[in-house]
Formats: C-alpha cells, structure tokens, sequence
C-alpha cells in the first residue's frame, strides 16, 4: 500500500470505530452494548455484543487492525513532502520548545508581607507577657 492509500485506509478504519462506539445500541436489561449496524472493516455485524459487563472480551483496536494486515496501528505515517517534510516538522516543532538547564534553579523571593503586623508581629494569640 502507498502511503496515501495507506492513511486513508486508517481514517476510514478509525472513522468506523469511533462511529461504532458512539452509535451502539445500549440494553439496560442486560448490561450490553450491541453494534448498531455493520462495520465491514471492523469484521462486526450488525447485533454483535461490543461490550458487557460480565466474562467479556472487549474489541482491541491494534488485533483489529493486524487482522487486515497492517500491522501495529501505531506505525508512523511520514508527512507529506509537499508540506515541508521531517526536516520542516523538527524545525518548527523542537525548535520553538525552550530548552532547560539542568543543575540551575530559579531563585525564589522570599515572601514579603504586606500591611500592617496584628499584635505587634505577635500574630493573634492572646496571652499576657
């Protein structure tokens, strides 16, 4: 697959899922979740049970997609090269984080306070001395 072809596949496959979430039928009666419609690339029809409460495994998003032969789903899709590529990516992304010094602290000020002392500085206790 080319990467475009590739990047489209996973919007759609995303699109599905997020939609089959969303859009499940809730049965109180019997604490499930059951699938709306069907999800061809999901490989769920319509009336499967996508989530229980009780002994249930739930639907995996990586398995799914080692199913239809891609692998992990956390594969990185490179940019386009049109829109500036890694070499662009790095310089506007990296480049405008502050780097910190390590071993260098920003001194505190002390806190200063303001106004007038209750009790001569004594604060409000009350004692006789």
């Amino acid at each position: 697959m080319e990467t475009t072809e590739k990047k489209q596949f996973m919007d759609e496959f995303k699109d599905q899922w997020k939609n089959m979430w969303r859009n499940r039928l809730d049965d109180r009666i019997r604490a499930e979740g059951i699938a709306d419609k069907d999800y061809s690339l999901l490989s769920v029809d319509r009336g499967t049970v996508i989530i229980a409460t009780r002994k249930f495994r739930l639907l995996d998003f990586h398995e799914l997609l080692r199913d239809q032969g891609l692998g992990r789903g956390g594969e990185v899709i490179p940019p386009d090269p049109s829109v500036g590529g890694w070499g662009k990516f790095l310089r506007s992304t990296l480049a405008a984080e502050k780097r910190t010094r390590r071993g260098r602290s920003v001194p505190t000020k002390p806190d200063k306070h303001c106004g007038q002392l209750k009790k001569c500085g004594r604060g409000w206790l009350h004692f006789k001395g």
